[in-house]
């Protein structure tokens, strides 16, 4: 990923990664890893989103609710079913949460693009996920409050456009909430 300049218009350093010990042929068994981890995160994502999947979760629980006469109800009969549902689970918070990161990253990048080529855009806004919380409300203050604004404006007829400066909106006093 490149570095996406910070507030101030420098280089934000990358963050740091873990040790990585050099191959032969120059690629680092961590990018190899990373590769084969993410191209299985994709077809587990995309293979457990799909109806077959479901229905083969269902039809396991079906299974195990018909054997429970044969087992009598037991113990382990019941150990057998948390214990699969609880790994199942456990992995896919995982493959959930990578997937969602993911799909977050190019998410911001493609909003990132999108606020750079638009004119009159403030491009300070890009890598606004990177800003503290105060500095982040401060700003989702400023803008519930241009909403409000525009909505007044266009309820009398008049114009909703205009903006005000990022530089403001990130330094000033965050305002009160107003009660809805």
């Amino acid at each position: 990923m490149s570095h996406k300049p910070a507030r101030n218009g420098a280089a934000r350093p990358a963050p740091p990664r873990p040790p990585q010990p050099e191959r032969a042929n120059g690629e680092t068994l961590w990018k190899k890893l990373n590769g084969y981890f993410t191209r299985m995160a994709k077809w587990s994502a995309w293979t457990s989103g799909r109806p077959m999947a479901f229905i083969l979760a269902v039809a396991v629980v079906l299974v195990w609710l018909t054997t429970g006469p044969m087992f009598d109800f037991s113990d382990t009969w019941q150990l057998v079913i948390n214990t699969g549902t609880t790994i199942v689970t456990f992995l896919m918070v995982f493959l959930i949460q990578n997937t969602q990161n993911r799909d977050m990253v190019a998410l911001q990048v493609k909003l990132d693009e999108v606020i750079r080529c638009q004119t009159g855009a403030h491009n300070s806004l890009i890598g606004l996920e990177d800003l503290t919380d105060e500095e982040l409300e401060r700003v989702h203050a400023t803008y519930t409050e241009l909403a409000q604004r525009a909505h007044a404006a266009l309820k009398k007829g008049k114009s909703d456009v205009g903006s005000p400066e990022v530089r403001q909106m990130i330094s000033a006093e965050c305002p009160a909430p107003k009660p809805s």
